[in-house]
């Protein structure tokens, strides 16, 4: 049996608190999860700065991956049984595609980092080109695994991940409006966060799942079970990825390295607490190795020497994040954002450097949006398919789903040390300063 092929002598298993055991049958999985490469992703929580909101969301990059994959193998299981291809181009499932597919769906955020999305923000990377240099790249164990398949299969797995892959149903698993990614990581975050807003009936939806020629549609019977996914996403964006006390963390854990990079630029740097694996990163000229080398236990570690850096905002912002201690926040509109630089002035009165201190930000999704082909980045449409074999997009047949379509959700905040709301007993300098801010904060809002 060629490698692609290979199965284990005896299937294993990891036990999984969401889909209760990930079931490994090829060798070429266990291999992919046996790399250095992957191995890393259990250093890398999966929601960054969340835990410090929700304490239980410990979870890491690795064990979505892997739920990632075993949601996956599972829609393989039911194409194959139900849908299988009899004529080429009939739109049924060819199983020759199981193990690219799964391949992909265990590799497809293996290029994240550290605090993935502010560590990108600060330094410009991009976890899917990365994603794709790991698996190209041929200093890599991935590379390597992938390569006895074939000297071609690492590019056919990277081209799922790029959405350029030529079977469409392929693509549409991993990555479309309602796929194994976003599937588990909404069980997944919910079941660590505590909160019930991301359950929805998984094994519902994957009966209904059906492949046609253009990807992947779903069996009208099913559109309940597909609508009570889309208000799921919506809960969980709004009760917890959208969480003003993550977001605040974010800003700080973004300003502190902002402040690093700055003094490291300005030659202004501790000898002795040279953050040196981060050094390729602030000259902007790092490696696939130096990218790999980084976790959250590295940024940790330097945020933790920062404590006690001569720079007076850095040991602040370092101590903030680790201490948890996070900024206040009010939403502005577009009104109010004309307050923001008057705000930030008596913020500078009372000691604060307000580049540093002070932000805006925005957080906002789309839960669904139909299919528009004038938009820069089309979404995939959710379709149902009809008795006939007809399809209707979800959002035409839906009342919830046409309810929330194309609505833009989150707010916009200004975000500011917890200070500015002291009210202290006692006689304080700063406190003419403070009543004067106050004056523009009201029930969570900015106000004229």
């Amino acid at each position: 049996m060629s490698y692609r092929n290979q199965l284990l002598p005896m299937e294993k298993v990891f036990r999984d608190p969401v889909h209760d055991y990930v079931y490994i049958q090829h060798q070429i999985i266990l291999d992919l999860i046996n790399t250095s490469e992957f191995q890393r992703l259990r250093r890398i929580k999966q929601l960054g700065t969340t835990s410090l909101t929700f304490h239980g969301a410990e979870h890491s990059r690795f064990g979505h991956c892997l739920g990632v994959y075993e949601v996956t193998r599972r829609i393989c299981d039911n194409f194959e049984r139900n849908y299988p291809t009899k004529t080429p181009g009939d739109g049924g499932w060819d199983d020759h595609e199981r193990i690219v597919a799964l391949c992909a769906a265990l590799l497809h955020d293996i290029g994240h980092g550290p605090y993935s999305h502010t560590f990108e923000h600060i330094f410009h990377t991009d976890h899917e080109a990365i994603t794709v240099q790991i698996l190209t790249s041929p200093e890599t164990e991935v590379n390597q695994v992938l390569r006895r398949v074939s000297p071609e299969f690492p590019g056919e797995v990277a081209a799922v991940i790029q959405k350029t892959y030529p079977n469409p149903q392929v693509v549409q698993m991993i990555s479309s409006q309602i796929d194994a990614d976003r599937m588990d990581y909404l069980l997944r975050d919910s079941y660590f966060t505590g909160t019930n807003y991301g359950n929805f009936d998984l094994t519902r939806i994957l009966r209904v799942m059906k492949p046609y020629q253009g990807g992947i549609t779903f069996a009208m019977e099913g559109m309940h079970a597909v609508e009570d996914y889309i208000v799921s996403r919506f809960q969980m964006y709004m009760q917890v990825y959208f969480h003003p006390v993550s977001r605040s963390m974010e800003v700080i854990l973004d300003h502190l390295l902002e402040r690093a990079n700055d003094l490291y630029q300005s030659q202004d740097v501790d000898a002795e607490a040279t953050p040196h694996m981060l050094l390729p990163f602030f000259n902007n000229d790092f490696t696939l190795q130096d990218y790999l080398r980084l976790d959250d236990g590295v940024l940790n570690t330097y945020f933790n020497h920062w404590r006690d850096s001569k720079d007076q905002v850095l040991a602040d912002l370092a101590t903030r994040f680790l201490d948890r201690r996070p900024l206040k926040s009010a939403r502005i509109d577009e009104q109010t954002k004309a307050l923001v630089p008057s705000l930030q002035k008596l913020i500078e009165r009372a000691g604060f450097n307000s580049h540093y201190y002070t932000d805006i930000n925005d957080s906002y999704d789309l839960p669904y949006d139909a299919y528009d082909p004038k938009m820069k980045k089309p979404r995939t449409q959710i379709e149902l398919m009809q008795e006939d074999g007809s399809l209707v997009e979800l959002s035409t047949v839906s009342d919830l789903v046409r309810a929330i379509t194309g609505k833009v959700s989150g707010d916009r905040r200004f975000f500011f040390p917890k200070e500015m709301l002291s009210r202290t007993a006692e006689v304080d300098l700063f406190d003419p300063i403070y009543q004067a801010f106050q004056q523009h904060i009201q029930n969570d809002r900015l106000i004229s």
